[in-house]
């Protein structure tokens, strides 16, 4: 499925209470998603009136009248909104949020991007809560599918930049209910118990990087979902912000594999969020690191002005906190960004700043917080290699930076080669950097060259579940039939990538 990017604004929401008709208008996000749904107004209050029978929730009786009312712009109350985000989600296949439908949860309403949300505790959890539990109920259902749209622009950087903001004061401790009751108190976590919360984080960010984002991401959600569930109990102040840690972990984690199996508005909310949770927890390292997935995202989908906002946004936020190791990489995916937007000279100098830092590095990785540790000396050879890489298609393929990016390029390939003879081996990354190379090879001529590394690339493709990794490749060897079909190693290399991937179809030549 193809992803739309709409620059959206600050949308508002009807105002009035729930069922209330002061001030109401036409609930135009809610009936926009019922006349694409196809179904009737009585078939929505069927299938309303039967869900919420599956819940418990025997007092809810809807029909015609009062769906219309819905669209008129009337607030239902809760648990019609989850059931309404639930139904709607399972016929789109996709995430569709209580607040994509114009509706108010117990908390103060996002605006309709889902990115410019409240930067409050009480309300971070519950949006997680709810967007956790929302996707996996559709994992289980079997649907993987994107969000017709995404926020881009000033609509996703100017709220980022309130991560900054000093927390506004007076707020409650723990989320509220409708009626303003706190929710359950339970026990309070041991530090045995926290400290086996943060260690899943650590497991999972290894099974991804071996395996990559589809095999092991439904365990990651429901992790976050089960966290967010101990936020709602009463927790002391430090076991608090070591659970918001390990929510922004979680968070940033479930985000990164969504966009890696490519449902990207998913997880452009996941990051939005995980960036929330990371503001709770007063750790700005751990922020900077998600915005840099965010930009990595950006360049991604084509917006390098975008990712460059927010690689800035945290350089500055986390300038006297990170550790050298951090600055590197912030420095490199700034490189990433300058190259894409075909800027040569910032390229090379973030890149020479991406190594200094990287220099000042301890081997032993001390000071530095795992979910950094990934970022070596293959990783850093890699994000420069393909910067130069970037550079050469934005000008032209120009053969002097595809020189340049070569030997970045072979560092990162012969490092990346010795660790997956481990077990622990970052498979999906050195799958990435066989296909980079393969295309610093197009960009010398080189088709026999490129064939040779992208046929060593195909086990690793089949062994991860990566759909980034799958994309990329299918790419390379399109442009590579395309321009060299003819070489008998090419031809080969098409067949192959067919055989091995049923849906692949090459270019006629």
């Amino acid at each position: 499925m193809a992803i739309q990017i709409e620059i959206r604004g600050n949308g508002g929401l009807p105002v009035g209470g729930n069922g209330g008709s002061a001030d109401k208008r036409p609930n135009e996000q809610l009936g926009s998603w019922f006349v694409r749904s196809g179904w009737s107004k009585g078939e929505l209050a069927r299938q309303v009136n039967r869900r919420a029978r599956q819940l418990g929730a025997h007092h809810v009786s809807t029909d015609t009248s009062r769906v219309r009312r819905w669209l008129d712009g009337e607030q239902p109350r809760e648990p019609i909104p989850r059931i309404l985000s639930e139904l709607f989600s399972e016929r789109f296949g996709c995430v569709v949020g209580v607040e994509d439908l114009g509706l108010r949860p117990a908390h103060p309403s996002p605006s309709a991007s889902g990115v410019d949300l409240p930067w409050a505790g009480p309300q971070t959890v519950s949006l997680l809560s709810e967007f956790s539990r929302s996707d996996l109920m559709l994992a289980r259902r079997g649907f993987l599918g994107t969000s017709l749209a995404l926020a881009a622009g000033p609509a996703l950087v100017e709220p980022m930049q309130r991560w900054l903001a000093p927390t506004p004061a007076g707020q409650p401790p723990l989320p509220q209910q409708a009626d303003g009751e706190r929710l359950r108190r339970g026990t309070r976590l041991s530090r045995p118990e926290l400290e086996l919360l943060e260690a899943t984080a650590v497991m999972f960010r290894q099974w991804d990087a071996q395996c990559g984002g589809g095999l092991r991401r439904k365990a990651v959600v429901g992790q976050l979902h089960e966290v967010t569930d101990l936020l709602q109990e009463a927790q002391g102040g430090p076991a608090a912000k070591r659970l918001f840690t390990v929510a922004a972990e979680l968070a940033e984690l479930a985000g990164w594999m969504s966009y890696d199996i490519g449902m990207q508005p998913t997880a452009q909310k996941y990051f939005v969020l995980a960036l929330h949770a990371a503001k709770e927890a007063g750790d700005r390292p751990l922020g900077s690191y998600i915005l840099s997935s965010m930009s990595r995202q950006m360049i991604h989908l084509g917006r390098p002005d975008d990712a460059l906002e927010l690689i800035h946004l945290a350089q500055y936020g986390s300038r006297e906190s990170s550790t050298a190791r951090t600055q590197a990489m912030l420095h490199a995916m700034e490189a990433r960004a300058y190259a894409n937007m075909g800027q040569p000279n910032k390229c090379h100098r973030a890149v020479r700043m991406a190594e200094d830092a990287f220099s000042d590095c301890d081997p032993r990785h001390d000071g530095d917080p795992d979910w950094i540790r990934f970022f070596s000396e293959a990783e850093l050879n890699a994000e420069n290699a393909h910067s130069f890489r970037d550079l050469a298609y934005v000008a032209g393929r120009s053969p002097t930076y595809a020189n340049l990016a070569t030997p970045y390029m072979e560092r990162a390939v012969e490092l990346f080669r010795a660790e997956s003879e481990h077990q622990d081996g970052h498979h999906r990354s050195y799958a990435l950097n066989l296909i980079g190379m393969a295309t610093v090879h197009l960009l010398h001529k080189e088709p026999e060259e490129c064939a040779a590394v992208a046929q060593e690339a195909l086990p690793l493709a089949k062994r991860v579940r990566s759909e980034r990794v799958n994309n990329r490749l299918r790419k390379t060897v399109d442009t590579a039939v395309r321009d060299y079909g003819d070489v008998p190693a090419v031809a080969h290399l098409g067949e192959a990538l067919a055989e091995q991937m049923p849906d692949y179809v090459p270019e006629a030549v």
